[in-house]
């Protein structure tokens, strides 16, 4: 007992130290135990929160044969869009994906493509 009290008044930071890592074990444990026996509503709770920033994106790859709608989808426009309406999203989207910006070649030729599609008076 003599020789705790002596290591304590030597080493002072040791004993805070071990306190602070004691209540901190502690802390996560009581933390760990309310989302196990909350998990059902804490999940729920996880799902109200909006989704994600990819969420307004399309998952998926290209179709092997561009359609109309999907050209549209390319270029952020209805399908019923107007021509300078297409020129102006496909201007905007190729500024951003131009392969001499460092964007990928194939992504510029679907967006060529997609903007060919749309201007072309018969479409698919």
């Amino acid at each position: 007992m003599e020789l705790d009290l002596e290591l304590a008044e030597k080493y002072p930071e040791l004993s805070s130290g071990l306190i602070l890592a004691g209540l901190g074990l502690a802390a996560a444990a009581f933390g760990t135990r309310y989302l196990l026996r909350n998990q059902a509503l804490v999940r729920k709770g996880l799902e109200a929160i909006p989704g994600g920033a990819f969420e307004k994106y399309h998952r998926g790859g290209f179709e092997p044969k561009m359609t109309r709608k999907e050209a549209a989808m390319i270029l952020g426009i209805p399908v019923t869009a107007n021509p300078s309406r297409i020129k102006e999203a496909h201007r905007r989207i190729m500024i951003v994906n131009h392969p001499d910006r460092g964007g990928s070649p194939y992504i510029a030729s679907k967006i060529n493509e997609a903007k060919d599609l749309l201007e072309s008076p018969k479409g698919s």
